[in-house]
């Protein structure tokens, strides 16, 4: 069997998605994914993935894996993650992986070494329909604050918006709906206004807000994630970190930039609180030096950033090795989820599987032959060969389809 094409796969309406499709000359495709910089990564699977992998057989994945990482003019050292050719790179991976199952008829799960897990507990990252999906400049996040009056109505899985203006509805809601974990980012605003470099007691008075409305409406049945996106210098940090940790945060994620490690060492040593990192810089390497210092608890990870589920096996064996947990990171795409799901069912260091409720019930449904199944707040993977799911037939026939394809097509 040799590949005879890749091909990318984009839709107006959720452009900052690239799904990737790699064709054999046996007719299956194995389908990857990743997200933000879309044209520069379509590119560069076209310019630089193409020409190496086309005529090679699939089945070597491996070698493959390490030739798009070393043989193609990269030569990537240290910590590399989320570059235009990490995340080329991570969705041909996942793509090879989900080929693979399709080729010896088993799910990835089973490739990995078989099921642990039958299904895991979800929390629900509180973002909305249009989060991360959307192509956006200057900021390139969707971002609300209680100084900008409140729209008339919020509807159901607008949980940006609840987050910020209805906490207690959100998280009765959730809870109603049997889910029993949730992220927000109640301090966001604040760090972008100053840099990261202050906050003051008024703005910590409004963060804490979110959490008192959470904590008073359902009490301890859930547990509040908190999610900083790296906004954060230390001293603030630890500020917020004291703060928060009367309201019994299940966990703080990438409450600094990554990349200080003396930093976020000194933020471990400091936080009582359950410390996760990262979607943003959580390479092999990274986690090495991070388990090292003893600084990560939960590696959260996402495999579309960060070299797909070849590099994602490696760490999360890491990380076991460590005695830490995995959570691997999804507020994206479909095949994101997908994937998790594989690898984490065949992890015994497997800890919570992360969802965004308007993606799982909204254009996930939208775009996939099937989508994972959710029941009284746990969610299973999908069954069959590889990812167990592909980019249904409406998906290639609608209006605001581009394809680009190098090589052959097998359909």
């Amino acid at each position: 069997m040799r590949i005879i094409g890749l091909e990318t796969v984009q839709l107006e309406d959720f452009g900052n998605l690239v799904w990737v499709r790699v064709h054999t000359d046996e007719g299956l495709i194995g389908l990857g994914e990743t997200f933000r910089n879309p044209e520069a990564v379509c590119a560069y699977i076209h310019e630089t993935c193409a020409p190496r992998l086309i005529g090679e057989d699939p089945r070597a994945r491996t070698r493959l894996a390490q030739a798009l990482r070393f043989d193609v003019g990269n030569r990537f050292q240290g910590f590399p993650t989320r570059s235009i050719e990490i995340r080329g790179n991570s969705a041909v991976d996942i793509a090879l992986w989900d080929l693979c199952g399709k080729i010896f008829d088993q799910s990835i799960t089973t490739m990995l070494g078989g099921t642990v897990h039958e299904s895991f507990r979800l929390y629900n990252t509180c973002a909305n329909s249009n989060y991360n999906n959307k192509v956006r400049t200057g900021y390139d996040s969707q971002i609300y604050s209680r100084k900008t009056q409140a729209p008339q109505e919020i509807t159901r899985h607008e949980d940006l918006l609840m987050q910020v203006y209805e906490p207690a509805r959100l998280a009765r809601e959730l809870l109603d709906e049997g889910i029993t974990a949730m992220k927000i980012w109640p301090f966001d605003v604040p760090a972008r206004e100053s840099g990261g470099r202050w906050i003051t007691a008024e703005q910590m008075k409004e963060g804490l807000w979110v959490l008192e409305q959470i904590r008073d409406e359902v009490g301890d049945a859930m547990d509040i994630l908190m999610e900083y996106h790296g906004l954060w210098t230390l001293p603030p940090a630890l500020e917020i970190a004291r703060a928060t940790e009367e309201f019994g945060i299940f966990w703080q994620e990438d409450a600094v930039k990554l990349d200080n490690f003396d930093d976020l060492q000194r933020y471990a040593e400091v936080s009582r609180t359950r410390i996760a990192g990262s979607e943003n810089l959580g390479t092999l390497p990274w986690y090495r030096e991070m388990f090292a210092r003893g600084t990560i608890d939960v590696a959260n990870f996402d495999v579309a950033w960060t070299g797909g589920l070849t590099e994602a096996q490696r760490t999360s064996h890491m990380a076991l090795a460590h005695d830490r947990t995995i959570a691997p990171h999804d507020c994206t795409g479909p095949v994101t989820l997908l994937a998790n799901l594989q690898l984490m069912a065949a992890m015994p260091n497997a800890l919570i599987a992360e969802t965004v409720r308007s993606h799982l019930e909204g254009f996930y449904k939208e775009v996939m032959t099937d989508v994972p199944r959710v029941e009284n707040g746990r969610i299973f993977p999908t069954s069959g060969p590889g990812l167990g799911a592909a980019l249904n037939s409406d998906v290639m026939s609608r209006p605001d389809l581009r394809r680009r394809i190098s090589g052959r097509a097998c359909d």
